[in-house]
């Protein structure tokens, strides 16, 4: 009787195995949808890669943009997604040809429903023909959840049904935005690991009317219209040192505790960049990866760039590790500085330099000569989205930058 027992156990614990195969993602393109507000999908498109030895990576694409993912967990039926600098994450369980699960940014108590499909490679579906083309600027107003109004500047490019482009703002662009004129709506999304942003807007031949969405947390609606000539006002207009005061100020630690200011001898005697700026800010990033290139490319010895980090990181120690995981993944040399932990709130960041008249946009640049002088406070950064605006910021940095060099 025992061995018959035994028999069945072993019969069906065998058949349970069977029943429980663990299969992988299939390589290959896929669409995900995260569920925003108001019952609207925001989609990305992305692509699973497998290697020999069976690990996996995964391409993320927005327009031009492709996001390298080489942090992917698989346990069982399981997967985690980390994209490269930042802390939000992918977690869902799969089949061969689906995923369902959410995006995760622990620090801020944020969760957006996700799911994937395997297959579908378009971003967008497509219902209805168009004779629109919404190619060129739109000068653009947005509403905030408060009331309070900020401008921006459309630009794009458009290919049948298809579109590329993004929204330059005082504080930063949009980044990589695609998507499709869809009849007369236009529909663009961008996904990156930090910020997901769908544009949902009723469209003419000279109008726009439609609404931000921000991941499931924040709706702003805006308008536009065509015109060829807008521009935004310069950004090193937007941030100045208030009267009163006639240097840039500070003690902040560095990642070993040691508390690093302007006063020390590393920077004496020398042309001073002081980047405002946060690990989990995509623009951020954009400006950090070109610091750091124009730093490899022009080695000089009386250059400083000192970047000062504004957490939200609920702990010192993981506003010290999200920092480490951002420069680590550039490569950047020059050093960071945690000015805040537990809140990005810009009025609280102002307080931590309260010669400035504020902290209008992450990041801000402090351009400060050689004798400690302030020349020059650039807000925000419009980075390689925004085309043919940041080839000409590229160009004015270097000239800048070296004529502040030149002087003695």
């Amino acid at each position: 009787m025992k061995n018959s027992l035994l028999f069945i156990f072993i019969i069906g614990f065998f058949f349970a195995c069977q029943d429980r195969k663990v299969t992988s993602p299939a390589e290959g393109m896929w669409r995900a949808e995260l569920e925003v507000m108001e019952g609207h999908k925001l989609p990305f498109n992305f692509k699973m890669i497998r290697s020999e030895a069976g690990s996996y990576s995964m391409e993320i694409f927005n327009a031009e943009e492709v996001i390298n993912v080489d942090e992917i967990q698989i346990k069982d039926d399981s997967i985690t997604i980390k994209t490269p600098v930042f802390e939000g994450y992918l977690s869902a369980t799969f089949t061969e040809n689906s995923m369902s699960g959410k995006f995760i940014k622990e620090s801020l108590d944020r969760i957006v429903p996700f799911t994937a499909t395997f297959d579908t490679s378009d971003r967008f579906d497509v219902h209805n023909e168009s004779s629109l083309d919404i190619s060129g600027v739109w000068e653009s107003v947005f509403i905030k959840e408060n009331g309070d109004e900020y401008i921006a500047k459309g630009i794009f490019k458009q290919d049948g049904d298809q579109v590329t482009g993004t929204f330059e703002t005082t504080t930063g662009d949009y980044r990589y935005l695609e998507g499709v004129v869809d009849g007369d709506s236009l529909k663009i999304s961008a996904f990156d690991g930090a910020h997901a942003f769908l544009f949902a807007a009723k469209v003419s031949d000279s109008t726009m009317s439609g609404a931000f969405y921000s991941g499931n947390h924040s709706k702003e609606p805006f308008t536009a219209h065509r015109n060829e000539t807008y521009m935004l006002p310069s950004a090193d207009s937007l941030t100045f040192i208030k009267e009163g005061y006639d240097k840039l100020a500070f003690s902040f630690p560095d990642a070993n505790g040691k508390m690093v200011s302007l006063t020390d001898e590393r920077f004496k005697d020398k042309v001073v960049l002081v980047q405002i700026m946060g690990s989990w800010c995509p623009n951020c990033l954009d400006e950090t990866i070109f610091y750091t290139k124009y730093l490899n490319e022009n080695p000089k010895s009386d250059l400083e760039i000192l970047a000062l980090a504004f957490e939200y990181a609920k702990t010192e120690e993981k506003a010290f590790s999200s920092i480490k995981r951002l420069t680590d993944r550039i490569g950047v040399k020059y050093p960071f500085l945690l000015a805040q932990y537990g809140s990005s709130d810009k009025e609280e960041a102002q307080e931590k330099l309260p010669m400035l008249n504020h902290v209008l946009s992450y990041p801000t640049t402090i351009y400060i000569d050689k004798k400690g002088d302030v020349r020059k406070i650039h807000t925000g950064f419009n980075g390689p989205a925004t085309g043919e605006k940041y080839e000409v910021f590229q160009k004015e940095f270097d000239s800048f930058v070296t004529g502040l060099l030149n002087e003695n």
